[in-house]
């Protein structure tokens, strides 16, 4: 499934000029496609305001999401692979940005599960961060 979600919204960029802006990149597919509203982006982009980088799960990786009531139309994933890391809150250096959208807790619990799988293949891990399109990037899920 996290396969199937990611296969169509991930983009890889050279750079985002903040981490605002990386997170506003990593969910435009989703937000092009109807997944989400402009204000789940608003609502993800304020919780790092209110809350620090507590979506920082590991270094190199942020998982930025919201509440379902704060915009998203329907489940989906999105990831952003930064060439050039952008610096979120507390200097926290990132490069891979996951962008979790959901409206089915089940659903949701499953894409974390899967989630949470990927992250631990230490091997897969690496190449994540080393990949430099979009096809590298979905060889390593």
């Amino acid at each position: 499934m996290l396969k199937e979600m990611l296969t169509n919204n991930i983009n890889v960029v050279e750079e985002a000029a903040s981490w605002e802006e990386a997170i506003k990149i990593a969910a435009a597919p989703l937000k092009e496609k109807g997944y989400i509203k402009e204000e789940y982006i608003s609502a993800m982009l304020q919780n790092v305001v209110n809350n620090g980088p507590y979506i920082v799960i590991m270094p190199g990786l942020a998982i930025p999401h919201s509440r379902p009531e704060h915009g998203v139309i329907k489940t989906g994933m999105s990831l952003l692979k930064l060439l050039k890391s952008v610096k979120f809150p507390e200097d926290k250096e990132i490069e891979l940005i996951i962008v979790l959208a959901a409206n089915d807790s089940e659903v949701h619990l499953e894409l974390i599960s899967e989630l949470t799988n990927l992250l631990m293949e230490e091997e897969a891990i690496k190449k994540l961060f080393s990949s430099k399109s979009k096809e590298e990037v979905l060889q390593c899920i």
